[in-house]
């Protein structure tokens, strides 16, 4: 056998290598004894070239850059051969496209607008004496909201009706004169001028209680507008005026409250004219006569929305564009039982466009990401390896979208570990289900 000490000191060393050698042959001399003396033999053979950088056909092995310590990288590697765990294929969920019917659609921004926007005013002078709602409240068409003070126009309305009285009583008078002297003229006991006075009292009469009827309307019509009833059935807004103080409609109507109908209600927007042109040629340049285009369906989304959940009809198409802006006006009406739309609010509008694809492509919105490039997704090749997949992007269609181009039916598209699924990763693919 030969010993350490003889492989150290025949071989040529630099000096810290050749005290670091001494250190290995030191420390295989402490060997246990159970180790076989050709297997240390070898051990200090296979240190030793660690050490000297020479294999073993005895050629220095090219030094590389940074091995300060040889042995300890030599070491590393054997080490971290068994770890293959840590370089196993991490596990992705994948989905394939759908393929559907879509119909086209362009979405549009616009404003919610009530029905009904009425300010109440006080249509007769007076004390307002009471208000008989809640700022907010709810009202019914026909509700009493406001009371003005009532007592002169009550008066006013009694004196009508006793000048209506005074004139039937003319009239009832007359007619029985009229009679009378009818009578007399037949037998010669009475004149003709007589007669006809009484006819002109009697026709006078008949004149007079038509004017004092429509006193007595006049009257009972400004006793109503001492009380301040809601239009229709809507939402009151904060009252304008507080009691005790006077309106009336000099030098202007004395706005009270406002009250909005919320449902149903409208969203309006506009539509430039090359969407508006393009939407005519999916039409086959056919106008819609009113009664189509109020059955054309839209939908609606609130920003905070990721869906389009209400929905409705066209309601109004404006004849002309707007030579200032370019666009066209158009408007929608929406059944609002849970008043979530409220007037003056920004909403998006689905409208569709009118023309529909068979067979569209429609893939999950997780999956999508953006970045200078624009949007992408992820998608796994025939060798299961990620890859970055810019797309062209449609309408949606719940939570998923219409992609023009970047996807084919049947690709992996990836929906889920997206941090992990870097491109050019090889990955293993987990077939997932998404929701509607």
């Amino acid at each position: 056998m030969v010993s350490p000490m003889s492989l150290v000191l025949t071989r040529p060393l630099s000096r810290p290598r050749r005290r670091f050698a001494w250190l290995l042959a030191a420390a295989l001399l402490v060997l246990p004894a159970a180790v076989p003396p050709a297997a240390a033999q070898g051990r200090l053979e296979r240190l030793l070239e660690d050490v000297t950088g020479r294999g073993q056909s005895g050629t220095a092995a090219p030094a590389q850059p940074g091995a300060a310590q040889p042995a300890a990288q030599s070491a590393a590697p054997a080490a971290a051969t068994p770890a293959a765990p840590g370089q196993a294929r991490p596990s992705i969920p994948v989905v394939t496209p759908r393929v559907q019917r879509v119909a086209d659609s362009v979405i549009l921004t616009g404003n919610v607008a009530a029905v009904y926007a009425v300010k109440l005013v006080a249509r007769v002078g007076g004390w307002l004496e009471k208000i008989h709602f809640q700022d907010g409240a709810l009202a019914k068409k026909g509700d009493l909201l406001f009371t003005i003070q009532q007592d002169q126009y009550k008066a006013q309305l009694r004196q009508a009706q006793a000048q209506l009285q005074l004139y039937r009583a003319q009239l009832t008078n007359a007619k029985i004169e009229v009679n009378r002297y009818t009578g007399l003229v037949q037998r010669s006991a009475a004149t003709q001028v007589e007669l006809d006075n009484w006819v002109y009292q009697r026709n006078a009469a008949e004149a007079n209680i038509l004017g004092a009827q429509a006193s007595v309307d006049l009257a009972q019509l400004n006793l109503s507008y001492t009380e301040v009833r809601a239009p229709f059935d809507g939402q009151m807004g904060r009252h304008l005026i507080d009691v005790g103080n006077v309106v009336g409609p000099s030098p202007q109507p004395s706005a009270l409250a406002e009250i909005l109908q919320l449902d149903p209600i409208y969203v309006e927007a506009n539509i430039s004219t090359a969407q508006a042109l393009q939407i005519r040629a999916n039409l086959d340049q056919r106008r819609l006569s009113l009664a189509e285009l109020q059955k054309v369906p839209i939908e609606v989304q609130l920003q905070s929305d990721k869906d389009f959940p209400y929905r409705g009809t066209m309601n109004y198409v404006a004849p002309q564009v707007d030579a200032a802006t370019g666009t066209l006006y158009l408007r929608g009406l929406l059944p609002n039982a849970n008043r979530a739309l409220l007037p003056g609010g920004f909403v998006n509008i689905r409208l569709p466009m009118g023309r529909v694809q068979a067979d569209a492509l429609l893939i999950p919105q997780r999956a999508l990401q953006e970045d200078q490039g624009g949007r992408f997704m992820l998608v796994l090749d025939q060798n299961d390896t990620v890859q970055k997949r810019y797309v062209q992007l449609g309408p949606l269609v719940g939570a998923w979208q219409v992609a023009t181009s970047g996807v084919q039916a049947g690709e992996r598209i990836v929906v889920g570990e997206l941090w992990r699924a870097a491109p050019g990763l090889r990955v293993t693919p987990q077939p997932t289900t998404l929701p509607d």
